[in-house]
This record gives structure tokens, C-alpha cells and sequence, in this order.
């Protein structure tokens, strides 16, 4: 059966413009306004791989359909995009808020609008695919653990297959490259094996540092919860973009809250205190929580510079590289927050241990 897009748009001329265009992939369903779109969404939302949604119309407008979806949790699983002729800020920033995966601008451009539609559709397929995996293996999980707590070996196995888990999906849904993760657990193995030994007061051990490596690779598991439009970006972002961004700190605790007893106590700790403040800075500039100095968890502090220093020295989407060098001087002097004198005298001490590992990832790519 073929995938459906739902178009929902009170002009029948630009309905019937966007039939053509999609009408060779998607089995296209209409609605003239929002009324009649939640009545086909009903019927058909199990479906529908996009909704293609004009804002002005009669009787419920897009905003109120929007409110609807999210009331019903579906502006998560299908994707909408907003058909509007405006490019106000306040009209682009309402959408957001709403979590819109996209924008089409009237009039229309045939191949435009096909390789938005299909980009999204593709993206939210997968993702609500990834997401059903998780939620199967995350119920599997919760079963055997009744029976592994008196097996320590086992249970550390679960423990880091749920974070390996989360962390894949969070990769395939930032488009990551598959060794971000593990560059960023031998960047904090790195920084934390030297601070163990240096810095005593940090009462750092072996088993704690295991722990922290693995928990690392949770991060950014909140980014599964921002939408495609903002985490995809290739620019720079708006004020309001950025504030939606900063929000996967928070979000991520959220989904490790909600499994927490599928995991023995060290590692949901270390996980939700990586994954909260791992944006936090010394002098209390950072995100979320805006906490300073040793109030930060030290397993935040050292996943911070890793997460730093691969970000700055691997293309993203809206950046190239910097070279190692300039990487680490950027973040001594500061540019990318401030860090602790004693995390940032570890760094110093073992930026030739980054590098290395930096060339060994680029050479296995």
C-alpha cells in the first residue's frame, strides 16, 4: 500500500497543485479546512506519512490543528509541514513551538516541495521505527532485570546495551557520524584516567570511570526530542531555535527518568548528571541550570571538553572542522566557556592523546 500524504488547504487550485506534484509517489487525501482534516486524520493517521497544512482557513485554522495533534501526542509521530505564502518571524517561531517539521512557501516549487515531503517523511518513518525498537527492547529489558539484580556481571551488560541502545538512536537521529560516540568515550576515558591519578580529591576509581565512559554516550540523547527543522539546520540558528535546542538537556533527563529502574543506581545517576549538565560552565554561564564551579558533577565536567573538542574538530551541519591545534587553543582561552583550571591543566596534559585518537577515528571512516 502506498504511503499517504494528507493536504490540507481551503483553495482548491493550490490543492490541486500540490496533488500533481506528489500524486506519482503518495496516494494524496484532501481537506478544505481543519475540521475536515482531523475528521480524515482520525480515520487514517496509522497511514499518514506527512500532512501538508495551510494556516489561514475557515472554520479551524492551521493553529488549531496544530493544537489538536499535540493535544493528541501526533505531532510527534507525523510530520506536518506549514504551506504559508508569510515569512514573519513570529508566525515561523509559533510554528516551531508547535514542533513543525518544515515550511513550503507559496507559490510552490514542484521540487522543492517533493524533496521536503520526502525528507521528512523519510526521517519521521525511521525515527518512529527506531523509537518502537526502543520501546520493545526498553519492555524486554524491564523483564530480565527482575531477574539479573543478583548477577553484577549481567546486569552491567544491560546497563551499557540500554546506553549503546539510546546512544545509536540518538546518531541516526542527528545524522551524526557513527564515531561520534566513541570519540567521545576515549576523549572522557582520556581526560578522566589523568584526572583520576592527578587529582585525588576527585575520588575517582577505576569501576566510577567505567561508568562515566559509558554514561558519556547519553549526552545528547535528548536531541531525539527536538524537531528535524532545528536539529537539521544547516545555518545558524534564530534566538528561538536556540532556546528550543538547549532544551534537549533537560528533555533527555526526562526519557532516563522514565527508565530509570531498568538500571542499577551508578549508572542512571552518572547518565542524568552527563546529560543535564554536560552544558554547564565553570563560572556559571552554562545551560540548563546555570550552576558554577564544583556544584558541577565531575562526570559532566569531563564529557563537556570531549563533546567540546570533537564538535570543533569534526564537520557538522553547520560548520567545517578546526584544525587540533586551534581546537584546543579555543577551548583554553575560553572561547567555548569557561572550564575548571584543573580539568583544563588534564586537557593540556593529554591534547596529544586526543589527536591520536581523532587521526585513528578519521582513518577507520
Amino acid at each position: 500500500m502506498r504511503e499517504k500524504v494528507l493536504i490540507v488547504e481551503d483553495m482548491e487550485i493550490n490543492r490541486e497543485i500540490l496533488v500533481n506534484i506528489l500524486e506519482d509517489e503518495y496516494a494524496i487525501l484532501q481537506a478544505k479546512d481543519g475540521i475536515e482534516a482531523l475528521e480524515v486524520i482520525d480515520r487514517e493517521q496509522d497511514d499518514i506519512v506527512a500532512i501538508l497544512l495551510d494556516l489561514v482557513m475557515p472554520n479551524k485554522d492551521g493553529f488549531e490543528v496544530m493544537q489538536e495533534l499535540k493535544d493528541r501526542g501526533l505531532m510527534k509521530k507525523i510530520p506536518v509541514l506549514v504551506i504559508s505564502a508569510s515569512n514573519q518571524p513570529s508566525t515561523e517561531a509559533k510554528c516551531l513551538e508547535f514542533g513543525v517539521a518544515d515550511f513550503i512557501g507559496k507559490p510552490f516549487d514542484s521540487s522543492i516541495v517533493k524533496k521536503r515531503v520526502r525528507n521528512v517523511a523519510y526521517y519521521y518513518v525511521y525515527k518512529n521505527d527506531l523509537e518502537e525498537r526502543v520501546e520493545e527492547q526498553t519492555s524486554k529489558l524491564r523483564k530480565q532485570n527482575k531477574m539479573l539484580k543478583e548477577q553484577a556481571d549481567k546486569l552491567r551488560e544491560v546497563n551499557e546495551s540500554i546506553i549503546d541502545m539510546l546512544g545509536a538512536v540518538v546518531e541516526y537521529r542527528s545524522l551524526e557520524s557513527g564515531q561520534h560516540i566513541q570519540r567521545v568515550k576515549g576523549y572522557t576515558r582520556i581526560l578522566g584516567t589523568y584526572v583520576m591519578h592527578e587529582y585525588p580529591e576527585y575520588n575517582l576509581t577505576e569501576s566510577e570511570l567505567d561508568v562515566i565512559v559509558a554514561a558519556s554516550a547519553l549526552h545528547d540523547v535528548g536531541k531525539v526530542a527536538i524537531p528535524d527543522c532545528i536539529l537539521l539546520k544547516p545555518g545558524r540558528l534564530t534566538d528561538e531555535e536556540f532556546k528550543e535546542m538547549k532544551e534537549h538537556t533537560t528533555r533527555g533527563c526526562k526519557i532516563l527518568e522514565n527508565i530509570k529502574e531498568l538500571w542499577e543506581g551508578h549508572y542512571g545517576k552518572a547518565s542524568y548528571d552527563i546529560c543535564r549538565y554536560h552544558h554547564e560552565r565553570y563560572d556559571g554561564r552554562g545551560y540548563p541550570d546555570g550552576i558554577a564551579g564544583e556544584d558541577i558533577p565531575i562526570s559532566a565536567q569531563l564529557v563537556a571538553i570531549a563533546d567540546v573538542y570533537d564538535a570543533l574538530t569534526n564537520d557538522r551541519c553547520y560548520k567545517k572542522a578546526f584544525e587540533p591545534d586551534e581546537a584546543c587553543d579555543m577551548i583554553v582561552r575560553g572561547d567555548c566557556g569557561k572550564f575548571s583550571a584543573k580539568i583544563l591543566d588534564a586537557f593540556e596534559k593529554t591534547r596529544e592523546d586526543f589527536e591520536s585518537l581523532l587521526v585513528e577515528s578519521r582513518k577507520r571512516a
